[in-house]
């Protein structure tokens, strides 16, 4: 079970039966549980600092989750994101990914895989496995700050794209498949009708590639990436 002593977490879900248990649960396990029933309050309490997990719904009297997703990310917000929804459509789950959003859990959902999905976010958020900085060609990756430069610029990613960008370069060199990116990075199986990770790898080039010429990332055909840190 997942240990949430002393965490703050926000819980934005207008179905009252649901937020309730969401909120007791959590508490048993010894977390601070923040509560909102509407988009208006959740953005609000989602820009605040201090949270260590906010569980968005999608659809809210005012809005939806994904807008305010979205919205905290382009303010700089980190803070992971766990989204609930009715919805199992992949495209939808996929576009809260590209969002910013950590994870996807589809109701009716039990408390057990809740906190199973928490403790992966909090396990790939946080996990620094004694690590304190990462680095591949000109690029360093600090773990206790989660920042990344690229020859002393500071690029901006979202939390999937640096959990990405730490788990190609913790195996680099290797050959890494879709199915375990999509595993250890966002902790979900692999649809093969799905392109999220390549979209995900397309986001990160881009970025990186503003302030170097250099081929972090490299497509292994039929198979996935690998991240190269060598001339």
């Amino acid at each position: 079970m997942a240990k949430l002593e002393n965490f703050n977490i926000l819980v934005v879900e207008d179905d009252p039966t649901i937020r309730l248990l969401v909120k007791k649960a959590l508490e048993h396990h010894g977390a601070k549980i923040q509560e909102a029933s509407t988009a208006k309050t959740g953005r609000e309490l989602a820009l605040s600092s201090g949270l260590d997990i906010i569980i968005l719904d999608l659809r809210l009297p005012d809005g939806n989750g994904y807008d305010i997703c979205e919205s905290i990310r382009a303010n700089g917000v980190k803070t992971p994101v766990l989204i609930l929804s009715a919805d199992h459509d992949t495209d939808i789950k996929v576009r809260n990914l590209n969002a910013g959003a950590d994870d996807y859990l589809t109701k009716p959902f039990s408390i057990e895989e809740l906190l199973a999905r928490i403790e992966a976010i909090m396990r790939r958020s946080n996990s620094t496995e004694g690590v304190v900085e990462l680095t591949c060609h000109d690029l360093r990756i600090d773990m206790i700050k989660r920042t990344i430069t690229v020859k002393n610029n500071e690029v901006e990613l979202t939390n999937s794209e640096f959990n990405l960008l730490v788990y190609l370069v913790k195996n680099k060199g290797r050959e890494i498949s879709l199915e375990e990116l999509a595993e250890n990075v966002w902790g979900i199986g692999f649809n093969t009708q799905t392109n999220y990770i390549n979209v995900y790898v397309s986001y990160l080039r881009k970025k990186l590639r503003k302030h170097s010429d250099f081929q972090f990332i490299q497509t292994v055909r039929k198979k996935g990436f690998k991240a190269v840190c060598e001339e």
